[in-house]
């Protein structure tokens, strides 16, 4: 074994072998893996072996699609046998409601490329005879579904990167990992030390335990999870014989189910409720090539399901049950990328659905880790979407929950309650006395409408319960007063002589002056979005270089790593995440400043505090942050105060705002505010896969200033080419339903573009939608259509905002 590499690999299943063919292929070939047993010993020996490119996040579903048209290369460059059978497959839906959401995913499969089409029960049983269509209401068809041979698939990955100059260490246990001062990694072995520049986490069953011996706890944990093999069936050979293939795949989501032929027979699998954890705090170390003790009764329910979804198995033998062990996340996608505060330390875990995924957490890995970005958008499997809120309990009960869930619909109103609540401000009972409805962000509980007593959400993919309610939130701010609460932003502290310096490097808008805040486009060096902010200059007499950066709340580790990053070596500028040390209110809507006057001595007219302006101040007796600002488009303010003073701000406005007939709302109402303004919100509109011109920011971008801002050349390349996108806000003609992200949007009876959210503007009493299209098209008149539930909606470009198009509410 080789003492020094560039990078060592740790974990020998189909992903560890996937990032280290991927980083071979790319050219680092001073790489090697170490694996305690053979290649294959974790989940990934006794896996289904099924693989789909069908995923809720279209970016992680090009990363599947792309691991799946991966694999011809990889059996012809090792030699080795992969056993991919494409077979394609049915997706079956029981309910309307399940149809619903499958017409979304056609949907989304027209701009991704997907080979997908609707068709009925009868179609579908017509190419699936096993199935009974009575049972069902519809279904989509899929042509990219497939099974492989899960050992000959990770074999292959492995020989591949051998051939390319990659190195493979079997039975060697890694049983320490210690940084050094120079930033290197000691990877002590049973059979020796490593010396690496970069360690990856592929541990799989493994991963909390590799994580724990550099300090790290990760959020994963692993289900036992059941299939079983049937006996040869005489419906099977039938088909066989008569079509000359294999038996296509089928997903049954009402019935928890998925099924394939497995040689003569049907393997059938099940997402069961009753559930069960393995291991769930340690896993043992001499744990292999084995299989855990069947459970017939856990499964049973699912099982009796199938039966009489799929009347052939009622006449046939069980052969086998496999119960193996897979991990999760809190939310059932993987977990990659660098960790903050260990640089070189890469994770690659959780990924539960590896042989549709391995190959795009490779490629992104590898990508990350040689060019400094994984090369596509994959925030829905980033480490960095969890901080240290996730803790062994929070893990444990939301991989239970997502597990019980997997093959459940998810409504767009519906919030799920497994480790909930876990963050709290002081003002949450309160507003859970005023009828508050919580969802939650990074952990944190967020107030998302206020329901009179008796009413809740009703979960639909058409308007619900809250949909009067949150008209009426609408109508307080926009000819009253209204307050929210902000404490979900992220919020971050710089300070140091040379913070002034390092943000006009970082952030790509002309800085602020003291007591002035500005919006702040971050970009990486590819000159895309990667974030979106509010600066604020706070410096003020005796404490020069203070600035305060607001930002999406869910990004906060995400943004901590890339400011983390990019501080300088000379200690001359800190950084702090602030979190829930700092809490906010805001109050909004015409009535706002009249408010605000009965709780301060300060002047906050608009001559001596205008739009954008920020300053400390009292509010009752609290002292608080004040800024000029606001998510509605309106005349408002956010608060900002230490948390235990909150208590004492919100009663100080409620008392003052009574006379003004001031009310509560809620982060579905702000969303109606938002849309009625054109403003875009962070992994929605502004995602590292859009350029500033793209998404309209570029307003807000110095391209002259003399401080070469990280991306300035390409985005100086951007403006002067004209980027490929533009993002562009749409009315809809529909009456019940609204769009929440990711829906084709048509031109002229094409698929060029796709929605990135929207909802209802109450006020304006519209369907909104926001999304990209090219941008030649971006400015024409008419010929759009947006496809909503299966039907194709007449969309229409908004190009000025709804409300206040001339900013005389927001500025007056």
């Amino acid at each position: 074994m080789k003492s020094h590499a560039q990078v060592v690999v740790i974990g020998g299943g189909v992903v560890g072998c996937s990032v280290l063919f991927h980083l071979a292929r790319a050219g680092w070939t001073d790489v090697v893996l170490l694996e305690r047993d053979e290649l294959t010993s974790g989940s990934t020996w006794h896996a289904a072996g099924g693989m789909h490119t069908i995923n809720g996040d279209p970016n992680v579903a090009k990363l599947q699609k792309y691991t799946i048209e991966l694999y011809k290369e990889i059996e012809e460059l090792s030699g080795q046998a992969t056993g991919v059978h494409i077979t394609g497959g049915v997706l079956l839906a029981a309910t309307e409601a399940r149809m619903d959401w499958l017409r979304g995913v056609v949907a989304k499969g027209r701009y991704l490329g997907l080979d997908l089409e609707e068709i009925s029960a009868k179609e579908a049983a017509e190419l699936m005879p096993l199935i009974d269509p009575k049972q069902f209401v519809g279904a989509v068809r899929n042509s990219e579904d497939g099974h492989l041979d899960p050992s000959g698939v990770t074999h292959a990955y492995a020989k591949a990167a051998r051939k390319l100059g990659a190195e493979v260490e079997r039975f060697t246990k890694v049983e320490d990992i210690v940084q050094l001062a120079d930033g290197k990694w000691r990877v002590i072995t049973n059979k020796g030390e490593v010396i690496a520049e970069h360690v990856v986490n592929a541990g799989g069953l493994w991963a909390r335990e590799v994580g724990r011996m550099v300090g790290l706890e990760l959020p994963v944990l692993a289900m036992e999870h059941m299939y079983l093999i049937t006996e040869d069936m005489p419906e099977v050979a039938d088909w066989n014989a008569k079509a000359g293939k294999e038996i296509i795949h089928a997903v049954d989501f009402d019935g928890e189910l998925y099924l394939r032929q497995e040689r003569g027979g049907m393997l059938m699998g099940t997402y069961e409720k009753a559930n069960k954890p393995w291991s769930e705090f340690t896993t043992p170390w001499n744990f292999g090539h084995e299989l855990l003790e069947p459970d017939i009764d856990r499964i049973a329910p699912s099982l009796e399901v199938g039966f009489r979804h799929f009347p052939a198995f009622q006449n046939t033998g069980i052969k086998q049950i496999i119960n193996g062990p897979f991990t999760f996340a809190p939310d059932g996608n993987p977990l990659v990328g660098p960790v903050r505060g260990l640089p070189g330390f890469w994770v690659a875990c959780g990924v539960m659905a590896g042989f549709s995924q391995g190959g795009g957490v490779g490629l992104a890995l590898s990508n990350w880790m040689i060019h400094g970005d994984p090369g596509a958008d994959i925030w829905a499997m980033d480490v960095a979407r969890y901080g240290d809120w996730a803790s062994m309990a929070y893990t444990n009960a939301k991989v239970r929950e997502n597990y019980s869930r997997r093959f459940s619909i998810r409504f767009p109103n519906e919030e799920l309650p497994a480790g909930r609540p876990l963050k709290t401000t002081p003002v949450y009972d309160l507003l859970a006395g005023k009828g508050a409805q919580f969802g939650v962000a990074y952990g944190l509980e967020v107030p998302l409408w206020y329901a009179p007593e008796g009413v809740k959400d009703e979960f639909s993919w058409r308007r619900s319960t809250d949909f009067e309610h949150v008209a009426r939130e609408v109508e307080t701010v926009r000819f009253g007063v209204g307050l929210t609460e902000t404490s979900s932003f992220a919020k971050y502290r710089v300070v140091g002589q040379g913070a002034e310096g390092w943000l006009d490097r970082l952030l790509a808008c002309k800085l602020p002056k003291p007591g002035r805040m500005t919006l702040a486009p971050m970009l990486k060096e590819d000159g895309r979005l990667i974030g979106d902010f509010t600066l604020a200059n706070i410096s003020r007499q005796g404490k020069p270089g203070e600035w305060l950066i607001l930002g999406s709340g869910v990004a906060e580790q995400f943004h901590m790593r890339w400011f983390e990053k990019h501080l300088p070596d000379d200690g001359s500028v800190a950084i702090e995440a602030l979190g829930l040390k700092r809490v906010g209110l805001s109050i909004a809507g015409p009535s706002a400043r009249k408010v605000l006057e009965k709780v301060t001595r300060t002047d906050v007219s608009n001559a001596a505090f205008p739009f954008m302006a920020i300053k400390a101040l009292d509010i009752g007796m609290a002292p608080c942050l004040l800024g000029r600002v606001s998510y509605t488009g309106d005349l408002g303010y956010e608060i900002w105060m230490a948390p235990e003073y909150q208590r004492s701000v919100f009663h100080a406005l409620m008392v003052a705002g009574e006379e003004f007939g001031i009310g509560l709302f809620g982060s579905r109402a702000l969303n109606a505010l938002r849309l009625e303004k054109n403003y875009g919100s962070w992994a929605r509109e502004y995602r590292p896969i859009y350029g500033p011109l793209e998404a309209g920011l570029d307003r807000f971008i110095a391209y002259g200033k003399e401080a070469d801002f990280i991306g300035k050349a390409a985005a100086l390349a951007e403006k002067q080419a004209g980027g490929k996108l533009r993002l562009r806000t749409f009315i809809l003609d529909n009456d019940d339903a609204d769009v929440i992200g990711d829906e084709a949007i048509w031109h002229d009876g094409q698929v060029r573009g796709w929605v990135t959210s929207g909802g209802y503007a109450h006020a304006s009493k519209l369907s909104v939608a926001l999304g990209y299209v090219p941008r030649e098209i971006a400015d024409d008149a008419d010929g759009f259509e947006i496809e909503l539930l299966g039907k194709r909606c007449p969309a229409r470009i908004q190009p000025a905002p709804l409300f206040d198009a001339n900013l005389e509410r927001m500025r007056g």
